[in-house]
Order: structure tokens, then sequence, then C-alpha cells
């Protein structure tokens, strides 16, 4: 069971860049279907977890829910979105991939640590990677829109980093909460904060929300990405571990590389398959403690895990 909501969780998330890009050509603006779907998933699972008396409405009186929202929803969700009208969702899922070595940066800096060597490793082969994932398109293809899309990704991940680094304080404070309660709750408040930026920034035609490729990227976005795969993914930090659930990010970039490619015929260089294929390998150096202490636990759990597939 954990091996089978794992690997649905990687197809999930692996499709959701893919899903966006979708939704986008299709005409709906950015902002708007970004926050129409987090706010949208977010109401749902709430309700859900109120109505089975496993969390409360009031949760959402407490400010640490908007400030998690910020980072988490809003400011990653608004960054890739707007990108995604300039980038192919692979180059865009890659991108994101970037979201651990954020982490080790901010977490360094707070700390006032000095990195590991593999740490500083890992840090140097994921630049390297990013450098060589954005050479084709600055070398052969520059747009300044192209460029503008890349960067945004990037600080998206700088919000995202800020966000899980603050919600592990917010998780400790609300220990008695469920931890799919607080995802819901700060789904709100970023799909609420998107819809604000949506009204100051665009004209939302009714057409183009209602475009077949539209409706079903957000349906999709809505049922698979947010409550799907989210949801799969707290289980699976309860089941397991926090590292465990997080590779993720080696897995599913790939497979929205492959998926933009293969379906929506999206231009695939070399140099960016060998780019994003190094941006793996340095998370993985990365984290390579993490995973390392995840792989000595597991031989002791791994029998209880093989019960519960077999289930």
């Amino acid at each position: 069971m954990i091996w089978m909501n794992y690997l649905i969780m990687c197809l999930v998330f692996g499709t959701t860049f893919l899903a966006i890009k979708v939704g986008i050509d299709a005409g709906a603006p950015p902002f708007f279907s970004a926050g129409l779907r987090f706010l949208l998933a977010g109401s749902i699972i709430l309700l859900y977890m109120v109505v089975r008396r496993k969390a409360r409405l009031s949760l959402l009186l407490h400010k640490e829910m908007l400030l998690t929202g910020a980072g988490l929803t809003f400011g990653v969700f608004a960054t890739l979105y707007w990108a995604e009208q300039y980038l192919s969702s692979g180059i865009a899922a890659i991108l994101s991939a970037t979201a651990p070595l954020m982490i080790l940066l901010l977490q360094t800096a707070i700390s006032r640590q000095r990195l590991s060597l593999s740490s500083l490793a890992g840090c140097l082969t994921g630049t390297a990677g990013v450098v060589l994932l954005l050479l084709p398109g600055i070398a052969f293809t520059f747009s300044r829109f192209w460029v503008l899309g890349c960067a945004a990704v990037l600080l998206g991940q700088v919000f995202y980093s800020t966000g899980t680094v603050y919600s592990r304080r917010v998780v400790q404070r609300f220990q008695d909460t469920s931890p799919i309660a607080l995802n819901a709750a700060q789904m709100i408040y970023g799909g609420g904060l998107l819809l604000i930026l949506s009204l100051f920034t665009e004209k939302i035609q009714i057409e183009t929300m209602l475009a077949p490729n539209a409706i079903w990227s957000l349906l999709y976005l809505i049922i698979a990405g947010s409550m799907t795969g989210h949801t799969i993914f707290y289980w699976l930090i309860a089941k397991t571990n926090p590292v465990f659930p997080s590779t993720w990010l080696y897995i599913s970039p790939l497979i929205a590389l492959c998926l933009g490619a293969v379906l929506y015929d999206e231009p695939v260089s070399v140099l960016s398959v060998v780019g994003g294929i190094i941006i793996i390998i340095g998370i993985i150096v990365i984290n390579m403690d993490s995973l390392r202490t995840f792989v000595f636990k597991g031989k002791h759990a791994g029998k209880e895990i093989s019960k519960q597939v077999t289930e």
C-alpha cells in the first residue's frame, strides 16, 4: 500500500506541470486559475476534515495559516503559473526541483553554519545542472520572457523554501491538528491571495475559462494535484518519515519532461536533459545524509512495509 501510493504520488506530481501548461495555453488566466484551484481544493478538504471532526474552522483564524499560504502556495504558484506561459512544462518542473537546494541554503544562513562537504558538492552540482538546462534557450533561442520565466520559477522556490522552514514551526505549534487540515487551511489563504492578485492584474473572460482544455486542466489539478497528491504526501509522512515522500523530487521532474515531449510536443534538447539529470544528482548528494539514515532505518522497518504492500 505504501509503495503503491508513493508511485501514484510521483505520477500525479509529474503530470501537474503539463496540466498547468494545457490550461494556460487554452487561455485560462494564470493567477485566476491557480487561485481557483487552491481555494476550491483547500475548502473541500478542510470542510471534509471538519465534518469528520478532525479539524475546526477556527483554524483559519490563526495568522500562521496566512503566512504559510503566502509562502507555500501564493509565492510558489503565482510564479510557476506565470512562467509556464513562456516555458515548457518539463523545464518548469526541473527548475522546481531546485527547492531542496534553496531550503539547504536558507537553513544554513539562518543557523550560520558552514555547509558540509557533501552539501557544498551537491549545491555546485545542482547549479551546474541549472546552467546546462538554461544554456540552449539562452544561446540559441534567446527570449527575454523565457529568461524571466526561468527566473520566476527559481524565485518561487525561494518562497517555497521559506514557507517550508516556517511551516515546520507551525506543525510543531499545532501538534493536535492533522497536517492535512493545516495544508488545506494554507491552500485556502494561498488561493485567496492569488485571486486578489488576479483581480488587479488580469482580465477574466468567461469563455476562455469554459474552454474544454481549461476546464479539464482545472478539474484535474484540483482533484488529482491538490487533493489526491498532497493528501497522499502527508499520509506517507505519517506512515514513514519526512524524507521518503520528499524523494518525489528526484522522479517527478523527469516524468514531466518526458510527458511534455511525448504528449505535448515540447522541444527537449540534449543539454536540457543532461542538465536535468545533473540537477537531480545534485539534490540527491545534498540529501545524502538523510537518505542514508532512511535506508538504515528502513532495514528494520522493511519487513513491516513489505507486509503492508502485500496485504
